[in-house]
């Protein structure tokens, strides 16, 4: 029994792919590379340079490994860049994601764990976000990943696949040194290499009605987040039933004032970050309620905020000029 991991070879996909392999679910790699590292990809296992919109060559692995079951993590992560270039979104996570399923029908694969995220609930209006808060997507990004459920909640009904979506928030954190967050987007890898370069992180809006005046999120770390992938894949092989969605977040959000302190702290530079305006759409806070994925999942909080900076940046010393080029 082998389970298929799209985007296996990126930041939260080599994860999952180590945990599957721990777990004895034997991972099989598809990657395009438009954004993985091909050395984030155990050299044991099964890897394939290809896109989730190629249907045939996706039945061909699938019939060849024997797949049981499919983790989806491919597909274009960006939900500001997402604003720039929509039919880009659209083509990779929509049709990817149809594409995908198309050929799990076709050869027979009946399991899918899906990669979704928080921004399929946009600016939500509450304190603490559930599974059951409306879902008000703001960019292209998180409309795409709710269409993305919407697929494969239907394909469900259709033709009987078994199914969950897991929907996350700050994935932050590494699991081994090795495997880095390499995106120019997200906020601790944007703050290593602002030090790196010997320029000082912002914080965007200090006046927002938080304990401290700037914005607060839910910050979870990548290994934690791949145990949960696991447990779903494992419950679905099992026939257990898993509810539709589940959130993955820590019930208890951390400020940006608070991770500059931690990385501050973490890394010995005692920086000031530079207070800038805030930022149009920035709210002022986002925050899940996880208890429904501890409940079927396991899921748990097993790393501290300091743990999660420190980690990061341990990993983050791989991205030197020579590992770039």
């Amino acid at each position: 029994m082998s389970w298929l991991v799209t985007g296996g070879a990126g930041y939260i996909g080599s994860h999952v792919v180590r945990c599957l392999d721990e777990a004895g679910l034997a991972p099989v790699i598809v990657d395009s590379m438009s954004s993985g590292i091909r050395s984030f990809a155990p050299a044991h296992v099964p890897f394939y340079e290809a896109s989730v919109l190629d249907r045939e060559e996706l039945v061909r692995i699938m019939d060849a490994h024997s797949i049981t079951g499919v983790i989806h993590l491919a597909g274009y992560k960006y939900a500001g860049e997402s604003v720039k270039f929509p039919l880009l979104t659209f083509e990779q996570n929509v049709t990817g994601t149809a594409r995908l399923l198309e050929a799990m029908q076709q050869a027979g694969v009946n399991n899918m764990v899906f990669s979704s995220s928080a921004a399929v609930y946009g600016t939500p209006s509450v304190a603490l976000v559930t599974e059951q808060t409306a879902t008000e997507p703001e960019s292209p990004y998180g409309q795409s990943k709710l269409i993305g459920e919407w697929l494969i909640r239907d394909q469900g009904i259709a033709a009987g696949l078994k199914h969950t979506s897991l929907r996350y928030f700050n994935v932050v954190g590494s699991g081994s040194e090795e495997l880095y967050d390499a995106s120019p987007h997200n906020l601790f890898p944007l703050v290593f290499a602002a030090l790196n370069s010997g320029a000082t992180p912002k914080i965007f809006g200090t006046d927002y009605d938080t304990t401290d005046g700037t914005c607060v999120r839910d910050y979870v770390h990548v290994a934690d987040l791949a145990l949960a992938h696991v447990e779903a894949a494992k419950k679905l092989e099992a026939g257990q039933e898993l509810e539709p969605v589940y959130n993955l977040g820590s019930g208890d959000g951390v400020s940006v004032r608070e991770i500059m302190d931690a990385v501050a702290r973490v890394t010995g530079n005692q920086f000031q970050p530079l207070l800038e305006p805030r930022r149009p759409g920035d709210p002022a806070r986002i925050v899940a309620d996880g208890q429904l994925a501890a409940r079927d999942l396991g899921w748990a909080m097993r790393h501290s905020l300091g743990q999660m900076v420190d980690s990061a940046y341990r990993a983050s010393q791989a991205l030197t000029p020579a590992k770039e080029a």
